[in-house]
């Protein structure tokens, strides 16, 4: 990528990165209400999405939803790619969605790019889109970005369309989380490709 850019003009063109308190990088979020699978999923009991965290408490602030949109109508930027990249650049461990998820193929293959383009960086990308992974090798995929496909019900089988899972479970649970005072602390089982399922316990 040729010139540098700021950071200052990186966070304009993108609306910015998010810290989630619970993990030990830095992550990207949209709105969860634009997730093409997911809001529908919210609307079915039983379902992970159903109760989505996304959907309610500090997510639902006028100045939350405002950059959650605002972070949406960029990935259309032009400049969003080196945008994103040098916002991820330094970070050791990247979340992509704590909110939202991919809106189309070609939002997946710039991040792609932005993976390509921080090869220090490993990140890790949850989706419930997974009629888009069903369109690729998972051979294409950069080596530091560990896509999951996540299940879509509480205690249903992980998906077997990808080598990469998560599921919600009410027992037998993976994450480590809920005894470490909902943090990662030392655990990175999501980013971890050895991993190839990440059962989550159901909040």
């Amino acid at each position: 990528m040729k010139n540098i850019m700021l950071k200052k003009e990186a966070r304009k063109i993108t609306g910015g990165l998010s810290k989630p308190s619970k993990m030990p990088g830095a992550a990207y979020n949209l709105p969860a209400s634009q997730c093409i699978t997911g809001s529908k999923l919210a609307k079915i009991p039983g379902t992970v999405c159903h109760g989505c965290y996304a959907l309610k408490g500090r997510y639902r602030f006028s100045n939350v939803q405002a950059a959650l949109q605002r972070r949406a109508a960029s990935v259309g930027h032009q400049l969003w790619i080196k945008a994103m990249a040098t916002l991820v650049k330094g970070e050791a461990w990247f979340r992509w969605h704590d909110s939202g998820d991919l809106q189309s193929v070609d939002h997946l293959k710039k991040i792609f790019e932005v993976c390509k383009a921080t090869p220090e960086t490993q990140h890790w990308l949850p989706t419930r889109e997974t009629w888009m992974l069903q369109l690729m090798d998972p051979e294409v995929v950069p080596k530091n970005l560990c896509i999951r496909a996540s299940g879509t019900k509480v205690d249903g089988a992980a998906p077997r369309s990808w080598p990469w899972t998560s599921t919600v479970v009410t027992k037998g649970k993976s994450c480590p989380a809920a005894e470490q005072g909902n943090k990662c602390l030392s655990c990175r089982a999501c980013w971890d490709r050895n991993v190839k399922n990440i059962a989550y316990g159901k909040h």
